[in-house]
């Protein structure tokens, strides 16, 4: 592995001119594919196949054709002023113009009256009307949405205060640009602290956008084909931006290296890419393995964003190994620091010496590893508490800021008509099978008005056919609340006993038991999720390190890291710790994708820094060095990098806690905290703690394996003639074998 990277860095610093139009091409096509390209549609978040909310669902589109189930819709929210009534003849004029007026305007399907559909509080104080479009949100035109603005302009201007709920005008999140030029911008700031150099600070910014442009072109070309939306592509720019500087940090950081160790531009540019350049190959395939995992949970949309960003990691290792040393063999002596291109870079060789700051704190940890060990532990397992009161969900306008309309609209629904209103159930009675067929949806119908907690049950509608009757349950409690998952839960428990009374069966559907079912689904899908990727990494790992413990002490430390940044999630997100702080308006239940998604990517990312630390100290144990000496080596060579490249993902995650949409905000913040936990208590104290107490132990792997498990030369082995300066070189030591 190390030879043929050599090779490849070479042949890209020689041939630079050549590997850069190339990637200019790239980039270009992939620009011009998302210029050209129809816009993408929606992803269905809520779309998972299986559950019984899904069935349901497809049961009302198969059963009700033209009902458009997909359809966008409004529900327009009046308010009277206080004191007054919406029943009062000047409001309910307005109201009545209202309706007539949408009703008329571009792909409308219908516009239902509060006055006809009794959509009107106990109090009269408030009233709502429902818009439904022939065409979903996605491809609802610009006059179609204008025709409503100007209907509910028209409302407010008779004096009552309207809010407009439902997706079709609902407020779309910005895309992310301004979250990535925050981090940008601190990245650049710590890339210039780390290397004191415009250039060298420059070159992993100016590679890494050129990753993402081209991860983004292509997912913007591809999105409406493949069913790719914004969401997507925030993840992959997210992921693609932090791994892509990350990669190219190393790279230029070992290239400085050797050149200070007295080598020629070219033969630096091959030793950085054979060397660091295995790490980032093998730190990206622990990301990419993490990534795609996430297609085994079975949720469509949260494959297409797995596999997304698998591909941005995928493009910023591809530019890391070939752009960043062609870049190189341009300005060669550029990202060097201001002392070695001064004093020659001979003069400088060695700087980081045995006193750098990586070496103390390694010196610290190795004195005294059981207290640190102790101490890591205890503090990540106090972050972790927050995590066994998880509850998940999945936000909706309650979450959205209180400044947007649909917020708005939420919260007066709930005042003028009760929380459970925001989150109906929708009931499908198949009663194909029953003898009287009305009498059975209506015995149903009247079964679930009867259960605790349910408000009210509108009467059963049914298709044409007469086979299948519809109608909806009012719940007494909010959407994410406890209670209505159980309430769910009672109202499907009593079918068995009512499909034995009347010959018919129902499923319950809506968006309230779609997420309640989703996030089911998700729970029960994490162990087997968390089995493919840690077996699939650890097996990664054993063939980089060549050794059993070492694995599995990355794996123990992940799952510290992990716990910890959830319980960190919850204390914000859950129990609003600190929320108003990063802009969170409604805490609540947590996204039911957010613990499978954090741990996908968090385990790729700990991975990143496991392979990128622990392979400098492999390397230094290989070349002679005892263990003790080489977890200081390893640190003293890698860790003011390791901690840049730490601080620089903690600033591109935290630049998306800015966003406007709930679940980029809650993923962003995850990532910062896990980040942050993973690099800087993990592995900069967990892992030299545990390494110092194993010994030579943490590099044992037995014969048999050692046999069976190919050699890809990590460490650099086959280069060490090359990479070691002139009456330095030591003997490779064999790693222990039982």
């Amino acid at each position: 592995m190390a030879t043929f990277l050599y090779r490849i860095g070479r042949g890209a610093f020689r041939r630079r001119w050549l590997v850069t139009l190339l990637w200019a091409v790239i980039l270009g096509t992939a620009g011009a594919g998302a210029a050209t390209a129809p816009a993408a549609g929606d992803d269905g978040t809520s779309f998972m196949p299986g559950i019984e909310a899904q069935r349901a669902f497809d049961l009302i589109g198969e059963r009700f054709p033209g009902s458009d189930a997909d359809g966008a819709d409004a529900r327009i929210v009046f308010i009277a002023p206080d004191g007054e009534k919406v029943t009062a003849a000047g409001h309910r004029a307005a109201i009545d113009a209202f309706v007539a007026t949408a009703g008329d305007g571009p792909q409308v399907a219908s516009a239902v009256s509060p006055f006809a559909a009794n959509a009107v509080s106990e109090d009269a104080s408030t009233a709502y009307a429902t818009v439904t479009y022939e065409v979903s949100s996605g491809d609802l035109t610009e006059a179609g949405r204008t025709a409503l603005e100007t209907a509910v302009d028209e409302a407010r201007d008779s004096g009552l205060t309207v809010e407009v709920g439902g997706n079709a005008l609902s407020s779309q999140p910005a895309a992310g640009g301004a979250a990535e030029a925050v981090g940008v911008g601190l990245a650049a700031v710590v890339l210039l602290i780390t290397f004191g150099s415009l250039a060298a600070a420059g070159l992993p910014l100016l590679t890494a956008v050129v990753g993402v442009g081209i991860s983004m072109g292509a997912i913007l070309a591809l999105g409406s084909a493949l069913g790719l939306s914004m969401t997507t592509g925030t993840l992959a720019s997210m992921l693609g931006l932090a791994v892509g500087i990350d990669y190219a940090l190393f790279v230029v950081s070992r290239y400085r290296e050797e050149r200070e160790n007295g080598h020629e531009p070219r033969e630096a540019a091959g030793l950085a890419v054979g060397t660091a350049g295995s790490a980032v190959v093998f730190a990206g395939l622990t990301v990419v393995i993490a990534l795609a995992g996430l297609s085994v949970v079975g949720v469509p949309m949260l494959t297409k964003m797995g596999l997304s960003a698998a591909g941005a990691v995928v493009v910023g290792v591809l530019v890391a190994l070939t752009l960043v040393p062609a870049l190189l063999g341009m300005w060669p002596n550029a990202v060097l620091s201001r002392k070695a291109r001064g004093r020659g870079v001979a003069a400088v060789r060695h700087t980081d010496g045995a006193g750098g700051g990586g070496s103390r704190w390694a010196r610290f940890v190795l004195r005294r590893p059981v207290a640190v060990l102790l101490a890591c532990v205890a503090g990540l397992g106090v972050l972790a508490l927050p995590a066994t009161d998880l509850q998940l969900g999945m936000p909706g306008a309650e979450a959205k800021p209180v400044s947007t309309t649909e917020r708005r609209a939420y919260d007066a629904l709930a005042e003028g008509f009760g929380p459970g209103f925001n989150g109906p159930l929708t009931v499908v009675a198949d009663v194909k099978g029953a003898s009287d067929p009305e009498a059975a949806a209506t015995t149903v119908a009247d079964a679930i008005r009867d259960t605790d907690g349910v408000v009210s049950v509108s009467p059963p509608r049914f298709n044409a056919e007469g086979d299948t009757a519809l109608f909806s349950a009012v719940p007494a409690t909010a959407p994410n609340d406890e209670r209505t998952k159980d309430l769910v839960q009672t109202i499907r428990g009593e079918r068995g006993g009512l499909e034995d009374e009347t010959g018919a069966t129902f499923e319950v559907t809506g968006s309230t038991a779609m997420n309640i079912d989703v996030a089911q689904a998700l729970q029960d899908a994490l162990v087997p999720y968390l089995s493919v990727i840690v077996v699939l990494s650890l097996l990664l790992l054993m063939l980089v390190f060549r050794s059993v413990l070492v694995p599995v002490k990355a794996a123990v430390g992940f799952l510290l890291s992990v716990l910890a940044s959830l319980g960190a999630v919850v204390a914000v997100f859950q129990w609003g710790w600190g929320a108003g702080l990063l802009g969170v308006e409604q805490t609540g239940p947590i996204m039911s994708l957010m613990p499978v998604f954090l741990v996908g990517i968090v385990f790729g990312l700990a991975m990143d820094y496991e392979v990128f630390l622990v392979s400098r100290m492999r390397e230094a144990y290989v070349h002679g060095e005892r263990p003790a000496q080489a977890v200081a080596s390893g640190f003293r060579h890698s860790a003011r990098v390791v901690v840049a490249a730490a601080v620089i993902m903690i600033a591109v995650f935290s630049g998306f806690v800015g966003s406007g949409e709930s679940m980029i905000k809650t993923i962003g913040f995850g990532l910062a905290v896990a980040v942050l936990f993973d690099a800087f208590v993990v592995r900069m104290a967990f892992v030299p703690a545990v390494l110092a107490l194993l010994g030579d132990k943490a590099w044992w792997l037995p014969r048999r394996l050692d046999g069976l498990l190919p050699r890809v030369d990590v460490e650099g082995t086959g280069l060490t003639g090359r990479s070691a300066p002139a009456g330095e070189g030591r003997p490779a030591r064999e790693p222990v074998r039982t």
